[in-house]
């Protein structure tokens, strides 16, 4: 059986730049579509955090006026997330993870990522390791991608030079939430040597680079686990 580890945000708050404590976690949907389809698949799940704390879904991503006003995509968002909930209480420990058995490592978005799953060390160790094995996949959706940057720096750092996409300036702008940013996502992964591709906003855009998957924005968090599942297809 093939088998999957979440790296999710341990993160309940993103320090804005003006010193604030804005509300985070993980963006619902891009954790309940992927494990579907994970799911459905017959593919072994993992959750971890870096130290094993909860993982606490960002309540903003469980409102109509997040989901385009579907009401009832809400609802089966926290209905599966309810499902779920003694797992994402009790995640494994990320230092206890033993990476020789999974397949692939995949990082769902939220803001909360960027406080905590971008300076990790044991994220980056994880990260780097997956990436460096061919047989292996890496895949990140949306704010997922902030991850990534804890895996070196610019001198080493695993990504450099790989294609990928992840949350964009625009699309950071576009809610409201660029101005307080302590820093803009698209503009780190540029900086730190991605080879940075966007996608139209709001719109499900994929990017596959060898053994890395990523996908921009919540729309395309279903379509990044079914790459990641070709991919893994392909290898076994």
């Amino acid at each position: 059986m093939s088998s999957v580890l979440f790296i999710l945000t341990g993160a309940t708050a993103w320090t804005q730049k003006d010193g604030t404590q804005r509300a985070s976690g993980f963006w619902g949907e891009e954790f309940t579509a992927p494990h579907q389809v994970f799911a459905a698949a017959g593919i072994d799940i993992t959750i971890a955090t870096p130290h094993g704390t909860p993982a606490v879904v960002d309540a903003l991503s469980l409102t109509a006026q997040a989901n385009h006003g579907d009401s009832e995509k809400v609802a089966a968002i926290s209905a599966y997330l309810d499902q779920h909930a003694g797992l994402l209480r009790e995640p494994v420990r990320l230092a206890d993870v033993v990476l020789d058995g999974f397949d692939a490592v995949f990082v769902p978005g939220g803001h909360g990522p960027m406080q905590d799953l971008a300076v990790s060390g044991s994220v980056g160790r994880v990260l780097s390791d997956a990436l460096g094995d061919p047989a292996k996949v890496v895949a990140a959706v949306c704010h997922g991608a902030a991850s990534f940057l804890s895996a070196g720096d610019q001198q080493a750092w695993a990504f450099k030079g790989r294609r990928l996409t992840a949350f964009t300036n625009v699309e950071e702008m576009q809610v409201g939430l660029a101005e307080n940013a302590p820093w803009l996502l698209e503009d780190r992964l540029r900086m730190a040597g991605a080879a940075f591709e966007a996608g139209a906003p709001w719109a499900p855009h994929v990017v596959i680079d060898g053994n890395l998957v990523t996908g921009q924005n919540p729309a395309s968090a279903e379509a990044t686990a079914k790459a990641v599942i070709e991919l893994i297809s392909r290898r076994s």
